[in-house]
């Protein structure tokens, strides 16, 4: 069960690192609906408060993240928002592990998330080279859909959830090689 619970903080966290609100909202929706439980203090989550300011803040993340050079800006400012939503997500979703302090499940969050946000980070620049700048808002749609279904997959089927990251991990780090490859060839 100990397993499933950090599996599901890391599921949470990784998604957190694509788009912060995304799991935010995940949880808070599933946790007022009672298809999750989420332990105090984050069952503050659920209140409609709360959710109604996290889909604002998707609503505002899911249009400018697709603006070229807004992105950018938007990127930066995320790089301390997504690291602290994967620190949350982390600490709620995996809460009901009594064994681990609590510390060490934000600090797992905030790792996990970091990581994520600090690769698509680097990666983001590769996308808009090669592509001119067309690549932004596709790569951004992928990446919202990904969160979307890591978040679900980590709630509900968490063992789905490291196998999918796994697999995009490994599928964006052969994109952004090809790339990086197709660029070489052009400049040469």
């Amino acid at each position: 069960m100990i397993v499933s619970q950090l599996l599901t903080g890391f599921g949470l966290a990784g998604s957190a690192g694509l788009n912060a609100y995304v799991p935010l909202l995940a949880i808070s929706v599933l946790g007022r609906l009672e298809l999750i439980h989420l332990r105090e203090p984050f069952d503050i989550l659920t209140h409609p408060a709360v959710i109604g300011v996290t889909a604002v803040l998707l609503l505002v993340e899911l249009l400018v993240d697709k603006i070229p050079a807004v992105d950018h800006v938007n990127d930066v400012i995320q790089t301390l928002v997504r690291p602290a939503a994967g620190a949350l997500v982390f600490a709620a979703g995996s809460g009901a592990v009594s064994d681990v302090p609590p510390v060490a499940l934000l600090a797992a969050g905030l790792v996990t998330a970091f990581s994520v946000h600090a690769t698509k980070a680097v990666a983001r620049p590769v996308v808009h080279t090669a592509t001119l700048g067309t690549g932004g808002p596709v790569v951004s749609l992928v990446e919202d859909v990904a969160a979307v279904v890591g978040s679900l997959l980590a709630l509900f089927a968490p063992l789905l959830a490291a196998l999918f990251f796994t697999l995009l991990a490994f599928g964006a780090y052969k994109a952004v090689v090809g790339l990086r490859r197709t660029l070489h060839r052009a400049a040469a």
